[in-house]
């Protein structure tokens, strides 16, 4: 018994050795940098723009974020369950912007925490300030408790996005290769 701990001890250490070696530090660096860029950006509009306009246009602006991080999810979802051999088939007849999905699928890892866990998380995040910013004009205007306009916002907002990443999840699943190449026709035209 004591043998066999020491050597799954050993396998563990081994794993863990290589998992460190293999790790991209300038894909991290990369990421990270462009990811506080994103979401500054993105704080920046959501702070200045939903505090200055009426509250149905805060909760449109809401929506928007929550659609964007849905929409993105549903893209890194497609790129990590699409299948490589249908995009070389299709670069091979030469149609337009497979070998594009050929190179995202290629780097699914990448783009997936790209479009995943930067666009998503950011507009997560985002939307979650922006529904502070409606708590507060609902709460004002309708003469109710802040914290409980906050808890009721911030559950209405979670529960959108998490319904709209589970719906969009088994879409992208099943549609992964149509959902690549339709991502990547519009790349395509801003990518050289």
């Amino acid at each position: 018994m004591d043998k066999e701990k020491e050597n799954i001890k050993k396998i563990n250490k081994k794993l863990h050795k290589n998992h460190l070696s293999k790790v991209n530090w300038n894909w991290i660096i990369k990421i990270v940098l462009i990811s506080f860029i994103i979401s500054l950006f993105m704080s920046f509009i959501s702070n200045t723009l939903i505090p200055n306009i009426s509250i149905l246009f805060g909760i449109l602006v809401t929506l928007i974020f929550i659609f964007i991080g849905i929409i993105f999810d549903i893209i890194g979802v497609a790129v990590t369950s699409s299948k490589e051999s249908v995009f070389h088939s299709m670069s091979a007849r030469g149609v337009k912007g497979a070998k594009l999905a050929v190179k995202f699928k290629k780097n699914s890892e990448k783009v997936s925490s790209f479009c995943c866990d930067v666009i998503g998380d950011i507009c997560g995040i985002v939307s979650g300030a922006a529904g502070t910013a409606i708590a507060l004009s609902l709460s004002s205007i309708l003469n109710i408790n802040l914290l409980t306009t906050s808890i009721f916002v911030a559950a209405v907002i979670a529960s959108i996005t998490i319904g709209g990443k589970a719906i969009g999840k088994s879409f992208a699943i099943n549609n992964s290769n149509i959902i690549l190449y339709e991502f990547v026709k519009i790349i395509s035209i801003f990518y050289k």
